[in-house]
């Protein structure tokens, strides 16, 4: 694959207020797909995601739960990343804003603003909303309440830096309106122009005095960085930019400037506020700023107050992460807000994957090992209808990239779904059973199930962008090394005289809707159980029972029919045990390999979903942050922990 250059993609980082739901995981899967794909096509991607941990809200919701505000978004933060981990995403980086490197620059930064005079000190009397972190003026308030959350506003008055933003607002009129894709969807960048840039832009409150927790203003105590300064500048401080550097780091140089995905209600931070400070520092500004639509519960925002809040880790429990990453990816046109229910879900899945997809896949390798004992051959017995299925084929790569390349994914998975469902009307057209009652039609269906194959790998290859797992399984069940782009440049690149496995695996089984609901909604109105009584004290000679072990972990691999489960080959010393873990939603089986662990080692073998395991690796749970009980690296395997 040609090298393509760098690319650099990120995130908006998320608020560490609380758990995400499935409306703010959305982001990261529609990232990711664009990630992989911009991969696929050689571009050297560097994918940066992270958490925003500063701010009023976040000093307030520790002090609820009687935490330091440190700790609390450190628990925060932790599930976030293990969202984003759960939903199979190839981030590069995980920036907090409370890494230290990053805190250092924000600061250089604010004193640069100072120096040159972008910012000056003065008092701040207004309407202030604490989730969104912003202060509003009383025309700009709607019924009383902030325009953009719609919740209650408190009147605020505070010793504030404010920066001059009209100096730079006639520079960034003209940027927009000579670079027509700077932002995305061109419905936005008329917002943005007609509804804050062109009446004017008021100086922005840019530090606060009335809480402690955000980077301090080093010049003058009692001030913190006001968070969209500190937020913001994420992007630039993890590539390693420095304001007092004479020359910027090579990483920075390569990567800068870059693509951000961010969601609508943000996209006047990123596309006036942003570009404004780095306007100020003489800086490159984004090449692209898209602010995708909310997927809505319903017809209205996923709210924790409401009780309508859907949660990805539930909905993995349910249908697997490909199920979800599909849904999320196909739903949400790219301009307009998409919605989720349970119900909609289920019939997407029955629809498109377990049917369309699925459906596919199993039949042809079923007709291929039935009629061929599953070797694949290619007698090439052409006949004017497979013209029409290679043609398509051909094309959908082009058809593709168009739709990736301007953010529209929705539109893009289409595409391949196109070309599964005639791949489906080919199998109909040519009637593979038919043929196989003649001995003289042989070579002619050999060709036929060799364009069933082929096409199928074109779709996988494609798929692998945006259900990575489910892509890759169908690549293997063909039994194919031809697996990037590069192989779809023409039909027929499918090896031959190799076989196709035995038995395709079920992609994703149909779900009876009714029974599904009754079940899940019967489950809902269980009462809560009670907390677990604390565990009963027991004697030495009980405990002495339990045997407890270093090991190595030498391999790693997922479980075929869990998710969330491990399968790890341990070497114990003078023996190896097979043990099957519950931690595939923690680590990746990457992240196991070479980990030295402790294992129970004397508990029964159980198969858990038909793999035995032979005893137990040591966690620690926090939360819903699980990690690893490990041990020092110089400790031999086989080892006794007493």
């Amino acid at each position: 694959m040609e090298n393509k250059g760098p690319y650099y993609l990120t995130t908006a980082i998320a608020y560490t207020s609380g758990r995400p739901h499935i409306g703010n995981t959305y982001e990261i899967i529609l990232s990711d797909a664009i990630a992989r794909f911009k991969r696929a096509q050689g571009y050297d991607v560097y994918f940066q995601t992270g958490t925003d941990e500063h701010g009023i809200k976040i000093e307030e919701k520790a002090e609820e739960a009687g935490i330091t505000p440190k700790e609390f978004v450190d628990k925060v933060s932790g599930q976030i990343r293990a969202n984003w981990d759960l939903m199979n995403t190839s981030y590069d980086y995980f920036v907090r804003t409370t890494d230290e490197d990053h805190m250092r620059t924000v600061q250089k930064v604010f004193r640069q603003f100072y120096e040159q005079g972008d910012i000056y000190k003065g008092c701040y009397e207004g309407w202030y909303c604490t989730p969104c972190e912003s202060f509003w003026t009383e025309s700009q308030l709607v019924d009383g309440k902030c325009p953009d959350c719609g919740r209650p506003v408190q009147k605020a008055k505070e010793e504030a830096y404010f920066f001059n933003m009209q100096k730079y607002a006639p520079k960034l009129i003209k940027y927009i309106e000579d670079h027509p894709d700077f932002i995305q969807p061109e419905s936005r960048k008329n917002e943005m122009l007609n509804n804050f840039l062109r009446p004017g832009l008021q100086d922005l409150c840019v530090s606060r005095t009335s809480f402690d927790w955000g980077i301090p203003v080093d010049f003058d105590e009692g001030h913190v960085i006001y968070v969209w300064i500190d937020a913001l500048f994420n992007y630039i401080t993890t590539l390693g930019y420095d304001p007092d550097a004479e020359t910027q780091p090579q990483r920075y140089q390569k990567y800068w400037p870059g693509t951000h995905i961010i969601g609508k209600d943000i996209l006047r931070f990123h596309t006036i506020y942003w570009p404004i400070f780095l306007m100020a520092l003489g800086q490159p500004l984004p090449k692209t700023v898209f602010g995708h639509p909310w997927l809505l519960i319903g017809e209205g925002k996923m709210s924790k107050s409401k009780g309508n809040v859907i949660y990805a880790e539930d909905l993995v429990e349910h249908f697997g992460v490909d199920a979800v990453r599909y849904y999320c990816l196909h739903e949400m046109p790219f301009a307009q807000d998409g919605t989720i229910t349970w119900e909609l879900v289920i019939e997407r899945i029955n629809s498109d994957l377990a049917n369309i997809l699925g459906n596919l896949v199993s039949r042809t390798i079923a007709m291929s090992n039935k009629y061929f004992d599953g070797l694949v051959t290619n007698p090439q017995v052409n006949e004017p209808v497979d013209e029409e299925l290679k043609t398509l084929a051909e094309s959908t790569l082009a058809k593709v990239t168009e739709k990736m390349d301007t953010f529209h994914v929705s539109d893009a998975l289409n595409e391949i779904f196109t070309l599964l469902r005639r791949t489906n009307k080919y199998i109909d057209e040519t009637e593979p059973w038919v043929l196989a009652k003649d001995e003289a039609k042989k070579d002619r269906l050999a060709t036929v199930l060799y364009n069933l194959l082929e096409a199928i790998r074109f779709s996988a290859v494609l798929l692998q962008s945006f259900l990575p797992e489910t892509g890759e399984k169908i690549l293997d069940e063909l039994n194919t090394q031809q697996r990037d782009f590069d192989t779809l440049s023409s039909f027929g690149q499918l090896e031959t005289d190799i076989h196709v496995v035995k038995k395709a695996e079920v992609l994703f089984k149909r779900i009876d809707e009714k029974k599904f609901m009754a079940e899940f909604n019967k489950e809902k109105k269980k009462p809560k159980p009670e907390p677990k009584p604390e565990a009963p004290q027991i004697d030495i000679d009980q405990f002495e029972q339990t045997e407890l072990k270093v090991g190595t972990v030498l391999s790693c691999k997922k479980h075929p029919e869990a998710d969330r489960l491990l399968i790890e080959q341990i070497d114990l010393g003078g023996e190896t045990r097979q043990i099957v873990s519950g931690i595939a939603q923690y680590y990746t089986p990457e992240e196991m390999v070479g980990k030295k662990v402790v294992v129970v080692t004397n508990l029964k073998p159980v198969k858990l979903r038909g793999v035995e395991s032979q005893g137990m690796i040591l966690c620690a749970m926090k939360g819903k942050k699980l990690t690893l009980v490990t041990v020092d690296a110089d400790i031999p395997n086989g080892s006794k922990v007493a």
